[in-house]
């Protein structure tokens, strides 16, 4: 496989891919965007996990432990069903890195520093490709269109692939803003409400936006 395809592959699996680049974004599109059904279980859960058991009994040991449990069940479940799991064996990790963390300090707050690096590294990412004129957006969209770089000398194109990755760049940005006062703060319950509220909600909100600017520029035809 050369580099071209595995970067083409990547972008296929990426939410944008559930809509072909011209086409009208469907409500069924944007659930398969976010993993559907299951997905949308296996996002939610944990993180809910940890703000109930934390907030009846504000001890940590439990309050981490549950969530990484539930996501071993989730693991368990699409090994036995014979589903992808990969986006689920990634969620374990990410989870038990973070409880490690959290067990490791005392600290119940610190079960969302992991997060803030995820966040972190994505503004720099898509601030790096804004500089650098490739913005991502316009890069995943390129690729699935199958039309290289081509895009970046379509005017209305390069546009829509900066404001994209922009607005993208503004979210992460605006997850951090908002959290991590709360972090230096001590406020573990606020943290795990806003990180639910900020999360899939705002990400599925996005990527909407993004189908509907891409669109715009786009003349509609099948992914090649």
């Amino acid at each position: 496989m050369t580099l071209a395809e595995a970067f083409t592959q990547a972008a296929r699996r990426a939410g944008i891919a559930k809509v072909a680049p011209g086409e009208a974004p469907s409500g069924h599109a944007l659930l398969a965007a976010i993993g559907g059904v299951r997905g949308i279980i296996e996002a939610i859960l944990p993180g809910l996990g940890f703000l109930i058991v934390y907030t009846a009994t504000g001890e940590l040991l439990p309050s981490v432990l549950i969530p990484v449990a539930v996501a071993v069940v989730f693991v368990a479940i699409r090994l036995l069903t014979r589903t992808t799991a990969t986006s689920a064996i990634a969620g374990v990790v990410g989870i038990g890195a973070s409880a490690l963390l959290a067990i490791l300090s005392g600290r119940a707050e610190e079960n969302f520093l992991l997060g803030f690096y995820v966040n972190g590294i994505w503004i720099v990412a898509l601030l790096i490709s804004l500089i650098v004129r490739w913005p991502i957006v316009g890069v995943v969209v390129g690729l699935l269109r199958g039309e290289g770089s081509a895009w970046r000398g379509d005017r209305a194109k390069f546009r829509v692939a900066v404001i994209t990755t922009s607005l993208w760049a503004a979210l992460f940005g605006l997850r951090l803003a908002i959290q991590l006062p709360l972090y230096f703060a001590g406020q573990p319950q606020l943290l795990g409400a806003t990180k639910l509220i900020m999360g899939l909600p705002l990400y599925a909100g996005m990527l909407w936006i993004t189908w509907l600017l891409v669109r715009a520029v786009y003349a509609p035809r099948s992914v090649e």
